[in-house]
C-alpha cells in the first residue's frame, strides 16, 4: 500500500463551516495529504453551497452526507424514511441550482437523536417505545424496503452510496437476525461502501480491542472522534490524543485504505492535519490482542443471544429436548 484514502467527516453549523474553510491552510492541508470531505448537510443554504463550490475548486473530493433536522431524527433510521426521500430530492433541487459536484452521497444509519437524548434524561421514559418497537417486524421490513428503493434511486442518478453503520450490525447479520435493528430503529441499507464506525474515544480501554476485531471485516473504517459533532445533552465529551489518533489509524490500514476521520473541525482545531502528513503508516505497531481476546468473547455470547432471538421456536425445542435427555438419565439411574 502507498497509503490511505482520507475522508474527514464535516459536521459545522453554517457560519462555523464558512470561517473554517475560510482559512486557506486547511485547503492547502486536505490537498497536501490528499483527502476528501464528508460534508454533513446542516442545511441546504446558499453558504454552504458557496464551501462545496471553493471545494470543487481546490479538487478536493467532496461526499454529501446527507442528514435530517433534528426535529425528525437527525440521522437516518426507521421512523424518517419519507422525510430521508424528501430530503434528497431537496439535495437534488440544491444541488443543480448551484451546480455542485459530489463524489458519491452517504446515509449516516443510526438512532434517532431524539432517542438518546431522553435515554440520557429520562431512560425508563422508552420502555414502552422500545416494546412496540420489539413487536413491529412489519415497520422494519417497510422501512428497508423504503431505504432499498431510496439507494436505486441513488444510484440511478449516478451517485455512489456509502452507508455509515454501527458495527453491531455486522453480528445481528451474521446471526440472522433484527432485534438490534428493531430496539434501536436501524435499517441494514445496501451501499457500494460500508463504512464502519469504529470510535474509540467513546469505549475507554476497550477502544483498540474493538477497532482491531471488527476492521478485518470492513470495508472502510472511520476513526475518532477529535472533537466536535452534535451535542448529545449531559454525555461527556472524549477526544483522541494525537498519538491514539495516529495508532487507530495505523491498527485500521493494516485492514484497509479506506479511512474516515470524525472530524475535520476537531483535527483544525486541536492541530492535528500537520501532523497526519507526515504521519509514517509502515511503523511498526503491536496489535491490541488482549483487548481483542476480550472483545471475542463477548461478540461471541452477543451473536448466540442474537441468534437465539431469531430462532426462539428452535430454542425452546432444544431446551425441551435437552431437559428430556436429563430426566431419562436421571431415571435410568434409579
Amino acid at each position: 500500500m502507498s497509503g490511505p484514502r482520507l475522508t474527514f467527516f464535516c459536521e459545522l453549523e453554517t457560519a462555523a463551516l464558512t470561517a473554517l474553510f475560510a482559512d486557506p491552510a486547511v485547503l492547502d492541508d486536505l490537498q497536501a495529504l490528499p483527502a476528501g470531505v464528508s460534508l454533513g448537510l446542516l442545511d441546504l443554504s446558499p453558504e454552504r453551497a458557496a464551501v462545496v463550490q471553493r471545494l470543487n475548486a481546490a479538487r478536493i473530493p467532496v461526499t454529501a452526507w446527507l442528514l435530517l433536522p433534528q426535529a425528525e431524527g437527525y440521522w437516518f433510521n426507521v421512523d424518517n424514511a419519507p422525510q430521508a426521500a424528501a430530503r434528497y430530492r431537496a439535495f437534488q433541487d440544491w444541488t443543480a441550482a448551484y451546480g455542485l459536484r459530489w463524489t458519491g452521497v452517504g446515509l449516516d444509519i443510526e438512532p434517532d437523536l431524539r432517542a438518546l437524548q431522553q435515554l440520557r434524561r429520562r431512560p425508563l421514559s422508552l420502555i414502552p417505545q422500545l416494546l412496540r418497537r420489539l413487536v413491529a417486524r412489519c415497520r422494519l421490513a417497510q422501512a428497508q424496503q423504503a431505504y432499498e428503493q431510496l439507494v436505486q434511486q441513488l444510484r440511478a442518478d449516478g451517485y455512489t452510496v456509502e452507508s455509515y453503520l454501527i458495527p453491531l450490525i455486522l453480528d445481528e447479520r451474521r446471526a440472522g437476525a433484527t432485534l438490534l435493528r428493531r430496539l434501536a430503529g436501524l435499517v441494514d441499507v445496501p451501499a457500494d461502501r460500508e463504512v464502519l464506525m469504529l470510535y474509540t474515544s467513546f469505549l475507554g480501554q476497550a477502544g483498540a480491542g474493538v477497532l482491531w476485531s471488527y476492521a478485518r471485516e470492513a470495508q472502510a473504517i472511520a476513526v475518532g472522534s477529535t472533537g466536535g459533532g452534535v451535542e448529545l445533552g449531559e454525555l461527556p465529551t472524549t477526544c483522541l490524543s494525537g498519538e491514539e489518533l495516529a495508532r487507530d489509524l495505523r491498527l485500521a490500514y493494516r485492514w484497509t485504505d479506506q479511512l474516515y476521520i470524525f472530524s475535520l473541525e476537531g483535527c483544525v482545531r486541536r492541530g492535528l492535519l500537520k501532523s497526519l502528513r507526515v504521519l509514517d503508516w509502515e511503523a511498526p505497531l503491536a496489535p491490541p490482542w488482549e483487548a481483542t481476546a476480550r472483545i471475542g468473547r463477548f461478540r461471541r455470547a452477543l451473536s448466540a443471544t442474537l441468534w437465539a432471538s431469531a430462532h426462539p421456536w428452535l430454542v425452546a425445542v432444544m431446551a425441551l429436548a435437552f431437559y428430556w435427555c436429563v430426566r431419562t438419565l436421571l431415571s435410568d439411574e434409579e
